[in-house]
């Protein structure tokens, strides 16, 4: 008989791998085991590229104000919880701290995925359905505007 998993559990594995400096994070019990592997830090000039993209000049101000949100998950990225309905934001939206932004399907369950601050999305950097992995820019946000 097989167990079922806790995806709690998994879950806070990658939540602990999140937010410690760790690269690679491996657990393992009698059913289960997880391994957490960080890709490699968000590169900068990724973000000054993405600001030239739309229109506005780079420099530190941009660095300043541009965040990245990252894909806190590898998974399959949705800009809406439904293809008959809207999408959660579009760039120009201002969003509110803990606002629902999108959400990443992984391993048949959907995780509703919040904005960390509040600001302006600057940028969707991501296409509907598409995979993304751990720690990919999913969005800019303009943190100087505030919802």
């Amino acid at each position: 008989m097989s167990e079922r998993i806790d995806f709690d559990q998994v879950r806070e594995v990658i939540r602990i791998a999140a937010e410690s400096d760790l690269i690679e994070l491996e657990v393992e019990s009698p059913a289960l085991k997880v391994r957490v592997k960080k890709a490699g830090p968000n590169p900068a000039p990724e973000t000054s590229a993405s600001a030239t993209a739309t229109g506005a000049a780079p420099g530190a101000d941009d660095q300043d104000r541009l965040e990245t949100v990252a894909a806190p998950m590898v998974g399959t990225f949705y800009r809406a919880s439904s293809p008959e309905v809207p999408p959660f934001v579009k760039e120009g939206d201002l969003v509110g701290e803990g606002q629902v932004i999108c959400v990443i399907e992984a391993m048949k369950l959907f995780n509703e995925i919040q904005a960390e601050k509040s600001g302006r999305i600057a940028r969707v950097l991501v296409d509907n359905a598409s995979p993304v992995e751990y720690g990919q820019p999913l969005f800019l946000l303009d943190t100087s505007a505030r919802a």
